[in-house]
């Protein structure tokens, strides 16, 4: 069967013996680290461009060029296990402190102990970032930070976190992985 030719059936070999997904080196960590950290900065130490209009236009009340993750309260990554965490809607993000990165960020509309008490692909996504970096012997210190002034109505909270997600370049957020690649996602 030629290359180009379609097939009919998806023949694949009885015993296909699984390749374990290459661990990624710790140059290679330090390398993505760093790229993701220098945007981060430059994002910290840019002040977005100001639009000018001859009307006096109202202010958004949620403006993502003025939520800053890293001067939020810092969590443990096990918040949602934590009795006194507050049960409100909100905008989190998942924060390597040691750097510091922000990893993920994320909105709820149920409360985020609630979303991070069942299955979600960050928890997985965190918990290989750590293990890959306490196999390499470097520093790691996962946490979360919360911002509970979202806006009550769903679409606008999406709103905010998608433009939160483009800022930041999160790259566990799935929005990034075309430019971060997906190093500790699913295999």
């Amino acid at each position: 069967m030629s290359e180009q030719q379609l097939s009919l059936f998806n023949v694949r070999p009885a015993y296909q013996v699984e390749q374990p997904q290459k661990l990624m080196s710790k140059d290679a960590l330090l390398k993505w680290k760093s790229k993701i950290f220098e945007h981060q900065q430059h994002t910290l130490n840019t002040k977005p461009p100001q639009q000018t209009s001859l009307f006096d236009a109202p202010l958004a009340h949620y403006d993502s060029d003025e939520i800053n993750p890293f001067e939020l309260k810092l969590h443990s990554s096990q918040f949602y296990r934590m009795k006194e965490h507050e049960d409100k809607n909100c905008i989190y993000f998942v924060i390597d402190n040691a750097l510091p990165l922000l990893l993920y960020v994320g909105e709820t509309m149920q409360t985020a102990k609630q979303r991070w008490n069942g299955t979600h692909d960050c928890k997985d996504y965190a918990m290989n970032y750590v293990e890959l970096h306490r196999k390499h012997n470097l520093e790691v210190r996962v946490c979360s930070a919360f911002w509970y002034h979202t806006p009550g109505d769903r679409t606008a909270r999406l709103k905010l976190e998608r433009e939160l997600i483009l800022r930041w370049l999160s790259p566990f957020n799935k929005e990034n992985w075309r430019r971060w690649g997906q190093p500790f996602g699913k295999i």
